[in-house]
């Protein structure tokens, strides 16, 4: 934890804290706490909520981050569950296979998936050559010539939930194996339908598994990036990670991009609390 975290980590307040160069503008970090300097994180603090005479020009990626985030959580559950309830209780002898399966896209390079997506989704793409074939009239993809790659919003979402929900379907898999068969079929055995099982039994047992999912999924959707690089490259889907990125490359604004990290990480404090207390109040009561 020192060596991994504690020590970056603090290197990341140093810059944040720290001065520029007045003559090459490249960061200088104060190590000692007695010498930091907050000015940079209220200016940056008035970039994103308008305050101190500020322009909020960082208020739009920060609000279309949580939209994003939020989206692709909410989708990526929906779409794992059914996956992940099938291997744990329909699959049976072919359950190693599908784990397996499961487990394919991480041994592919990020990059090299989401390079295959920008190749499918371009103008003379297969998505856009097999929508030309559908009875679409009523939409504006119905050409088959729609510009998935032209600064979409939807396009970054769906991107973004292709790259995490492995990471969501493994925790709730976990989650739904662990659930003893004995009482499923004592609820059965009880007189309860199969949807009344899944409501009363299934769903809540799977809970701790649908947190862990959420949190594995959505710790890394709001540093992501590289998805909307390859799949917009515009300015109007542009998320946290993108501005840090951004910042990052100008080295007279890498402290700018030090507390936007600091920024960052207090949100994503939030979705970790709530996991560390929920998973530990239902330890304490097991």
């Amino acid at each position: 934890m020192a060596l991994l975290f504690i020590t970056p980590f603090y290197a990341v307040f140093a810059v944040a804290m720290g001065t520029v160069d007045p003559i090459f503008r490249n960061p200088v970090p104060v190590w000692q706490p007695w010498y930091w300097d907050t000015s940079q994180i209220v200016e940056v603090f008035g970039k994103i909520f308008g305050t101190g005479g500020q322009s909020a020009i960082f208020a739009p990626a920060f609000i279309r981050t949580f939209e994003n985030v939020f989206a692709a959580s909410a989708l990526c559950l929906i779409l794992g569950y059914p996956v992940a309830y099938f291997v744990a209780r329909h699959s049976g002898k072919r359950k190693n296979l599908f784990l397996l399966l499961l487990i394919a896209p991480f041994w592919i390079s990020y990059m090299m998936r989401m390079l295959a997506w920008v190749n499918i989704l371009q103008p003379d793409g297969y998505l856009n050559m097999a929508l030309a074939w559908l009875p679409l009239d009523f939409l504006p993809i119905a050409n088959g010539h729609f510009g998935w790659l032209e600064g979409h919003q939807a396009t970054v979402v769906f991107g973004i939930i292709y790259g995490y929900i492995p990471y969501m379907i493994l925790p709730l898999f976990a989650g739904l194996d662990r659930i003893p068969q004995s009482l499923l079929e004592a609820s059965r055995d009880l007189g309860a339908s199969a949807p009344r099982t899944f409501f009363r039994i299934t769903l809540p047992l799977s809970k701790p598994g649908i947190l862990a999912g959420l949190v594995i999924v959505m710790l890394p959707m709001f540093g992501d990036y590289y998805t909307n690089n390859l799949l917009s490259r515009r300015p109007t889907t542009s998320m946290i990670g993108n501005l840090i990125d951004n910042n990052v490359g100008v080295p007279s604004r890498v402290s700018e991009a030090a507390v936007l990290v600091l920024f960052l990480a207090v949100i994503l404090i939030v979705p970790m609390s709530y996991y560390l207390r929920t998973t530990s109040r239902q330890e304490a009561s097991d």
